[in-house]
């Protein structure tokens, strides 16, 4: 028996061992599928953030732009406005000047800002005849 002793020892080691690097592979895959899920879960945080920031950036875009319109906005009511305030006082001058030359030419009343309105002409003072009611005959043939 002393043979087979040292055999079932040399066979219980390589038991021991197997179990051993069965555990060890167990437990390697175990950790490989833990970092496999925290890999995917970072890719996929990444790629929310990733698109978070490129909405970000789109939406900064297009505030810029919003802006740039809103400015070009404002410099054009900036410029009508001037245009406006150039045209009054091109307005005011030529009343005073016109108001300078009726003053001149001995006009009787001064020009004001207002416009006349043209009296409406009578329908007799246009040649019309007043044809009393009663006065014709119709005859019937």
């Amino acid at each position: 028996m002393a043979p087979s002793v040292p055999r079932t020892h040399a066979a219980a080691t390589l038991l021991m061992k197997q179990i051993s690097l069965d555990n060890q592979s167990r437990h390697l895959r175990a950790k490989l599928a833990t970092e496999r899920r925290e890999s995917a879960a970072t890719k996929e945080g990444l790629e929310t953030k990733a698109k978070k920031q490129q909405a970000r950036e789109s939406h900064l875009e297009c505030h810029h732009k919003l802006q740039a319109r809103i400015q070009e906005a404002e410099d054009t009511f900036q410029e009508q406005h001037l245009i406006i305030e150039a045209l009054v006082e091109e307005k005011v001058s030529l009343l005073q000047t016109i108001q300078g030359l009726q003053e001149n030419n001995g006009a009787s009343a001064p020009f004001n800002d207002e416009w006349e309105e043209e009296q409406e002409e009578d329908p007799k003072e246009e040649g019309l005849e007043h044809i009393p009611v009663g006065e014709g005959e119709i005859v019937d043939e």
